[in-house]
């Protein structure tokens, strides 16, 4: 593994800082992605960065894209959170959906779907979680039927934990197409146009009161056949494909971990000349949490380089989703800590980003799979561990 960038890499870093240094919104100026005015607003950035071609620069320049590599992906990453640019409202499409469209859509599917995805003209929400099976995907009951009138599938069923689903005007999500087959089969993807006749979206408020999240009812919801990602009956091979991309390199990069270390770390400097005894109890807490971003910066471009080199990501993605949440957590839980009472202050005040931070962080061990059962799949798949 070569860390030393090329000149064609520096290169693309300082065109990338110097645009987004033009360009990005100052930090926290737009309104929460969970509102309705917020959702909007970023969604006018991400026209703004498609443009000018930095929304995905990774893809083909005919769907948007610049056609760079993951390792300028990465690098336009860290450049992006250096800079404490907003929240990317499109990133299931661009981040989850993409990558799996790239591997099993057709030409047609890539054409249609992509460039509106790029531009955030098409948002996209995820349609695994049930209200009787979430970490457990394979326990779905919502189910597809074939259309009596041909040409499609009626689709039936609730699925609930939908990230931008009160906003999105899309849904990617797998339906039982077979209820004889084995829990692993039987499963097929589907793209949906949440406008459809028969969609129901509910909000779910949060502790704030937004709405990040959205309860989603199907009731024969048409389908056409050209919008099924992947071989009908095959969708948990298509989902496990989603699931690499959400527990491994493209939803969560290291970049935005290592600047939230690096913040943490200031914050230390500045508590310890304001409180040194405070600061002294936390020392241990803030170095263990920097240490551990960078091991997940450092272990990202490992994998990459396993990737270039004609390498998958595969079952090792579980570890990845378990360190890089529970180091999101870490670097949080620290950051309280040093503020002390301060902590508890939400409003515009500067502990404010910490708090919200935390909150979410907090998430982070259940969101894509409960880091229990993530620890399973580590076990058995990684480890070769017997089942107890």
């Amino acid at each position: 593994m070569d860390l030393r960038p090329s000149a064609g890499q520096e290169a693309f870093r300082a065109e990338a800082r110097a645009w987004l240094r033009a360009n990005a919104p100052a930090p926290g100026s737009l309104p929460s992605l969970d509102t309705a005015e917020g959702f909007e607003a970023h969604r006018r950035w991400e026209h703004r960065m498609a443009d000018d071609r930095w929304s995905v620069v990774s893809w083909p320049e005919d769907y948007g894209g610049r056609g760079a590599g993951i390792v300028e992906w990465l690098i336009f990453e860290e450049e992006y959170w250096r800079a404490q640019a907003p929240l990317r409202v499109s990133q299931n499409g661009i981040f989850l959906l993409a990558p799996t469209m790239f591997e099993f859509g057709t030409d047609e599917q890539k054409s249609r779907f992509l460039p509106p995805m790029a531009r955030g003209d098409e948002i996209w929400c995820q349609g695994w979680s049930e209200p009787d099976a979430g970490s457990d995907l394979a326990g779905i009951r919502s189910r597809a039927v074939r259309s009596p009138a041909g040409g499609g599938w009626l689709l039936s069923g609730q699925k609930t934990w939908a990230s931008r689903g009160a906003f999105a005007g899309w849904c990617f999500g797998i339906f039982r197409t077979d209820p004889d087959a084995e829990r692993h089969r039987g499963l097929t993807y589907f793209l949906i146009d949440l406008s459809t006749p028969g969609v129901t979206v509910r909000p779910i408020p949060q502790i704030d009161g937004e709405t990040g999240f959205a309860e989603l009812f199907f009731d024969d919801v048409f389908v056409p056949d050209e919008r099924v990602l992947g071989p009908v009956g095959r969708g948990w091979n298509v989902a496990m494909a989603t699931a690499g991309s959400e527990r491994g390199l493209s939803l969560r990069s290291p970049a935005r971990y290592t600047e939230a270390a690096d913040r943490l770390v200031d914050l230390y400097a500045r508590t310890l000349e304001t409180d040194p005894a405070r600061a002294g109890r936390v020392a241990d807490d803030v170095a263990r949490a920097w240490i551990a971003a960078e091991a997940y910066r450092c272990n990202t471009l490992w994998t990459v380089t396993r990737v270039l080199e004609g390498g998958t990501v595969g079952p090792e993605a579980s570890a990845n989703k378990i360190h890089w949440s529970e180091t999101d957590l870490a670097i949080h839980t620290a950051a309280l800590s040093l503020l002390g009472p301060e902590a508890d202050v939400h409003g515009d005040g500067a502990a404010n980003p910490w708090l919200d931070g935390f909150l979410f962080a907090l998430a982070g061990p259940i969101y894509a799979g409960t880091n229990e059962i993530q620890r399973n799949v580590v076990a058995e798949r990684v480890l070769g561990l017997p089942r107890s």
